[in-house]
């Protein structure tokens, strides 16, 4: 299966993901164990789509509460790194995100995290979204927040959301939803307020590296000892911290370095022009031809 010629399946994602192997600052990584656990709840007893699963941390958190689990991605590099693993819960296949390969009411939740600045139409992402979700479905989104002051966006990105602006983009697609803020950046002592001012400096002035790996000296430096990513998500690996609701219309957000959206279609609706009309089926017999 291969993508439309349109999406930029050229660029290397691999090197702005979290893989095994990585180093993370505790932060870092407390916002992995938080997006994971967060959504696990939506995921009981429920047929999961996860997008952008990358090397498929995530997965086996995701198959204890899952009744089935498929995972994709547009990255070779990256499904590769998944099926290597043999602690992979999941069927993967290499898709498009807004063109999604299964047929109509095919999931109970789709997930997407640290991805939707990557899509370069998101609209269509979200209606296809609406076609493969059955009545009653989720879509659950985490990302950073543009507003933050230590914000520093990926090279491979095309368009960040605020709090507002995400959930005025579900909106406009037919979603009711619910905003969240997480991870607020309250610095207390003046080692903390230092890193940060020295954050906001390197960030105007272009000089945060692009690569995961490139930013693991200067993490060190800055956080101190970091922890290293395996291929799967342990409980133990950082602390929970619960995203916290963001009333609808407040304004305040800037203070939250993340951002998420859970959000429900409003109502099934022809759509004109549906997705490639696969299955659940034919993830299994494509996830087999992704070349290790």
């Amino acid at each position: 299966m291969k993508p439309p010629p349109d999406v930029t399946s050229h660029a290397d994602y691999a090197l702005v993901s979290e893989i095994p192997g990585i180093r993370v600052t505790r932060e870092a990584a407390s916002m992995l164990h938080t997006r994971y656990k967060f959504v696990s709840g939506f995921c009981e007893n429920k047929d999961v789509l996860e997008l952008g699963c990358g090397a498929g941390i995530g997965l086996r958190y995701l198959a204890r509460r899952a009744r089935l689990l498929v995972g994709g991605d547009i990255s070779e590099s990256l499904l590769c790194l998944a099926r290597r693993s043999d602690r992979v819960p999941a069927p993967l296949v290499r898709l498009d995100a807004q063109r999604l390969p299964f047929r109509e009411s095919s999931f109970d939740v789709v997930l997407l995290f640290e991805a939707l600045y990557y899509l370069p139409r998101p609209k269509e992402f979200l209606s296809e979204c609406r076609r493969v979700l059955r009545d009653g479905g989720t879509v659950l989104l985490c990302s950073a927040n543009k507003e933050w002051a230590g914000f520093s966006p990926s090279a491979l990105s095309h368009n960040y959301f605020s709090a507002y602006e995400l959930c005025q983009l579900l909106a406009e697609n037919h979603f009711d939803t619910e905003i969240f803020g997480a991870f607020r950046d309250f610095a207390k002592t003046r080692s903390e307020k230092l890193v940060n001012f020295t954050r906001t400096i390197a960030v105007r002035l272009g000089l945060i590296p692009g690569t995961m790996r490139s930013k693991e000296f200067l993490k060190q430096i800055f956080y101190g000892r970091l922890v290293t990513l395996g291929s799967e998500i342990p409980e133990d690996i950082a602390e929970f911290r619960p995203p916290e609701p963001i009333p609808s219309g407040e304004e305040k957000t800037a203070t939250y370095k993340v951002i998420y959206a859970v959000a429900r279609p409003k109502a099934k609706t022809p759509i004109d022009q549906p997705g490639l009309g696969g299955s659940i089926e034919l993830v299994e017999s494509q996830a087999q031809k992704i070349p290790i």
